[in-house]
């Protein structure tokens, strides 16, 4: 493995989307594990890890403000030299998919100056051909329609939990046409908590089972059983979460008093973003 050629390796970007309702030193472990897993193939390198928390359009019970949510991240992160906080998503206003964000993200990648926010609205075509002017001046037209695991580009691949890759099979939950173009042409990387039968599940999903090659399964051999919703009944009943939180996160916890059983209420009887969103369309 040590002989293999650097730029023969396929570059990867690992992106996770949630709630993060709080971030937990679980969701930041989630990035080292699937890091060492790639690495470990010897075809792979890993640059850069990305945390996409949800938008509040998304009304899930519990989900305390955006606002929060992101600064939590940002703070859990703050040492990483690769894991970094967008909060391209949670500032929109509408709720968005997740297949959405993946595009955006990719896009981002392609274009020439990722730091700067008016380029990165601009269509896809135009940064690459930005990029590509100079040394390669036919290359625009290919690169185009290009999908997104070319070499040369980093591929984008959704970095999930088994509950997020078995939440497939909720009816209205996700768009059919959405998890087939996340597969397909991007990619996932799913780390299996302790009592999931992952391969059972993609094996009884001929979607799933056709791109297989393209779902990348890591197994957590330490299991780490930290979630946020048990992270949030510990605090709702006045107990510790120290030591499964980052300690930056339980001061700004603490400090603004963010999780209460008011807070666990918000939402309460509202429909999530996407079933209301599928299922009025199903109607039509």
């Amino acid at each position: 493995m040590a002989s293999e050629d650097p730029e023969k390796k396929t570059e990867v970007v690992l992106l996770a989307c949630g709630s993060f309702n709080p971030i937990t030193n679980m969701h930041l472990r989630l990035f080292e594990l699937a890091r060492d897993y790639f690495h470990e193939t010897g075809k792979y390198k890993v640059i850069k890890g990305i945390i996409s928390p949800v938008g509040d359009a998304y009304k899930k019970k519990g989900l305390i403000s955006a606002h929060h949510r992101v600064t939590m991240a940002k703070l859990a992160t703050k040492n990483s030299d690769w894991v970094e906080v967008d909060d391209w998503e949670s500032s929109q206003s509408e709720w968005l998919e997740t297949l959405k964000v993946l595009r955006y993200h990719h896009q981002k990648l392609l274009s020439p100056d990722p730091t700067n926010s008016t380029q990165n609205a601009l269509p896809l075509t135009k940064p690459g051909r930005k990029r590509k002017q100079d040394p390669h001046k036919h290359d625009p037209v290919k690169k185009k329609n290009q999908s997104p695991d070319i070499k040369g580009a980093p591929q984008v691949k959704l970095l999930c939990g088994s509950d997020m890759l078995e939440s497939f099979r909720i009816p209205n939950l996700w768009k059919l046409e959405d998890i087939t173009e996340i597969v397909e042409n991007h990619g996932l990387v799913c780390i299996s908590r302790a009592g999931n039968n992952v391969q059972k599940f993609i094996y009884e999903s001929d979607l799933l089972w056709r791109h297989k090659n393209n779902i990348h399964l890591v197994e957590e051999w330490i299991t780490n059983d930290i979630s946020s919703t048990k992270i949030r009944r510990a605090l709702r009943r006045g107990q510790s979460i120290r030591y499964l939180v980052p300690d930056v996160v339980q001061a700004y916890i603490e400090k603004n008093n963010l999780y209460s059983p008011e807070s666990e209420d918000r939402n309460a009887g509202v429909v999530l973003a996407p079933l209301q969103k599928y299922a009025s369309d199903a109607k039509n």
